[in-house]
């Protein structure tokens, strides 16, 4: 249940966020109001309301942008509009334009996260690309999934159409969800093995790494707090050892020392072969792993690990000292 009181920015600027996924509080004024309140300070008014059958959460928008006075007077014409039936569009549309509006509409991430969705959509969703969207049948949408090799990257791209689908039958351009009669694809999921003994294995092998550049690319995998693809991409203009930052994001006192040691001889701060820059040395990683005693250790397994263990901060400074923290209590 969520917790109840008088909506105020006193209380909405100094309410404390929740160590991991969200919480929800309540207006007592406007009762029928609610806010999300993220591990990461995010806080986004919405309204809850179940309509044709469904329950619904339909966002307002994210506090402060949008104040409480304004969300209050959006509650009633919010739900009233909810309530009507979508016009059905009768002009025909391809799935690709209508992905062009979806994505446009409703896709809210990075530009990394963003790109990486795009090349997704685009190597495995291409034979519907031409297709009417009222014309996609669940034979179609089965036929497109199976076609995706490996079963988590299935799964999620059957999750990508159920939404799409959703969204199109919310604006009227199809009158039911094609995906929703498919069964949800089964995953075994994959146990992350890193623990803080085996994260202190890894460590001792990594220093002993005999190439430079691969020593500290995976000693940064560990201080840098990010994917194996950002890390090993990273460039020496954005750097900024003044404010100890890396485009704008913290960097741990451990990273700094690490990157300060680097020859700067290339725009790369980690080279590869030509003029490019390191991309994915996974036979040195694989060596690096069994070294460890963890064989089946990723490099994507350290940042994640990572990220589970350290306390998220929208401050700069204090996301910053919790990395250092986090990284003399592993190492201790």
């Amino acid at each position: 249940m969520a917790h109840q009181f008088f909506f105020n920015p006193f209380i909405l600027d100094n309410l404390p966020a929740p160590a991991t996924g969200f919480d929800v509080v309540q207006d007592i004024s406007e009762p029928r109001l609610r806010m999300y309140v993220t591990s990461r300070g995010v806080k986004t008014f919405f309204v809850r309301k179940r309509v044709h059958g469904r329950d619904r959460r339909i966002l307002i928008g994210n506090y402060p942008d949008v104040d409480i006075e304004t969300a209050r007077g959006a509650v009633s014409e919010i739900l009233t509009r909810a309530m009507e039936k979508p016009v059905q569009h009768r002009r025909k549309i391809t799935f690709r334009k209508f992905l062009d509006l979806y994505m446009a509409n409703r896709v809210r991430r990075s530009g990394y996260s963003y790109d990486k969705l795009v090349r997704a959509v685009n190597r495995h969703l291409g034979g519907l690309f031409d297709k009417n969207l009222s014309d996609i049948t669940p034979a179609d949408i089965s036929t497109t999934i199976s076609n995706i090799d490996g079963r988590a990257i299935a799964a999620r791209m059957q999750e990508f159409l159920q939404s799409v689908f959703k969204y199109a039958v919310e604006n009227g351009y199809v009158v039911e969800n094609p995906v929703s009669t498919l069964p949800k694809i089964s995953q075994n999921r994959r146990v992350r093995p890193l623990n803080k003994s085996g994260f202190l294995r890894l460590m001792r092998v990594l220093q002993r790494q005999p190439s430079p550049v691969l020593r500290s690319a995976f000693l940064m995998l560990v201080y840098g707090f990010a994917p194996k693809s950002q890390v090993f991409a990273m460039q020496w203009r954005d750097l900024d050892f003044n404010h100890y930052t890396w485009c704008d994001r913290p960097l741990s006192d451990a990273a700094v020392v690490l990157l300060q040691d680097l020859p700067q001889d290339s725009r790369w701060v980690f080279p590869g072969r030509g003029r490019g820059h390191l991309t994915d040395p996974r036979v040195a990683w694989r060596r690096v792993a069994v070294a460890a005693g963890i064989p089946n250790l990723t490099m994507d397994d350290v940042y994640k690990f990572l990220m589970r263990q350290v306390v998220w901060a929208s401050d700069k400074e204090e996301f910053r000292a919790n990395m250092n923290a986090l990284l003399s209590e592993l190492m201790a």
